[in-house]
């Protein structure tokens, strides 16, 4: 097997990563601050109670009332956070729409609740909105038995999974799922106090996630597509389990390194920065150090599960949401060196899937 970084190196790393950006401005220090980063755009956090314990969100100033990009979760401080937000900076004006990047639900978890709440209509790309609408509606029965098949493929013990299952069931956040929405598509321009906005359209993290670029003023929403300290989570599901998200994940990483180099980036997670081309080479670099972690094995002769796999990518304990991700973020990176014809997967007769050097 590779040999792995040791934590000192690691922390080492990130540091050095973390030094090669510039941040520009203070992140907001209350729920109802906040932080004017260009002209009209303004940075404010919400807390989330999980150890990701915040989410960027932005309020775009127009002539005749202001934009929202991301919610925030379904939680009632999550309601207060807007309306503070709504009255201490945008008093008497109205909400003029309300932009999701994407549909995780700490980004649009609260689109229903302020469309209702400020009448104001939802911005999302359909392959965003209409997965957050499957998921809502989907027969939970069906959904579970297609979760419990696809993970004992691989290798996760049964008793493991049950738990997982159990903590998702109890997940407090799911939404109510909007109606209707306005449809962004890449290329797509909105202008606000005018400001060209371009829609940006990226894949891997989630089907369709959008961005908006404002190129005179060089300034990007950002979402989850590119984050300044993490890496944002790309994995493969149930629902489409021969996906190869992670190549997605990297041609849109590469499309992002087309704009300007001094791009001021908006993340939903993390500070502000500057440094857009530096971070897309430093996810590209850590996602090709998962890769070799995995082809370590395989190169001296073993046969592995994507269970076993896991365990070398994230060797700290998971809680039941993060065993999900990792173990959703190991299959993409085994797919991808599937695809590329570096791995062969071949199922048992035990029902699991096992991964060998081609």
């Amino acid at each position: 097997m590779l040999e792995r970084e040791t934590e000192a190196q690691v922390r080492a790393r990130k540091v050095a990563e973390k030094d090669a950006l510039e941040y520009p401005h203070q992140p907001p220090q209350d729920s109802g601050e906040v932080v004017e980063v260009a002209d009209g755009v303004y940075w404010a956090r919400i807390a989330m109670p999980m150890a990701l314990d915040h989410i960027n969100v932005y309020l775009l100033a127009d002539d005749d009332g202001w934009y929202l990009v991301d919610t925030g979760l379904n939680t009632q401080a999550s309601r207060d956070s807007w309306q503070a937000l709504s009255e201490r900076h945008f008093s008497g004006k109205p909400l003029k729409g309300i932009i999701c990047t994407h549909f995780h639900y700490d980004h649009a978890g609260l689109a229903s609740w302020l469309m209702k709440e400020f009448s104001a209509p939802l911005y999302m790309t359909h392959g965003e909105y209409f997965t957050m609408r499957a998921l809502a509606s989907s027969d939970t029965t069906i959904k579970e038995d297609s979760q419990r098949e696809f993970f004992l493929r691989t290798g996760m013990p049964l008793e493991r999974f049950e738990r997982m299952l159990g903590s998702h069931r109890r997940d407090p956040f799911i939404p109510e799922f909007p109606a209707s929405f306005i449809r962004l598509r890449d290329g797509d321009e909105l202008t606000i106090k005018g400001r060209q906005w371009r829609v940006v359209v990226g894949e891997g993290h989630s089907p369709e996630h959008a961005c908006l670029y404002a190129e005179d003023d060089r300034i990007l929403l950002a979402g989850d597509q590119v984050l300044p300290g993490i890496s944002s989570n790309v994995l493969v599901s149930d629902v489409e389990p021969e996906a190869d998200p992670l190549k997605l994940w990297m041609s849109s990483l590469d499309r992002l390194k087309t704009l300007a180099e001094d791009t001021l980036v908006l993340p939903a997670h993390g500070l502000v920065f500057r440094g857009l081309h530096t971070r897309v080479d430093q996810l590209h670099a850590h996602h090709q150090r998962q890769l070799d972690v995995l082809m370590g094995p395989a190169r001296q002769g073993e046969s592995f599960t994507a269970w076993e796999a896991m365990s070398w990518l994230f060797t700290r304990e998971l809680n039941s949401i993060e065993l999900m991700l990792a173990q959703g973020e190991t299959l993409a990176h085994l797919n991808y060196l599937c695809r590329t014809g570096q791995l062969l997967r071949q199922r048992g007769e035990d029902g699991m899937d096992r991964y060998c050097a081609q």
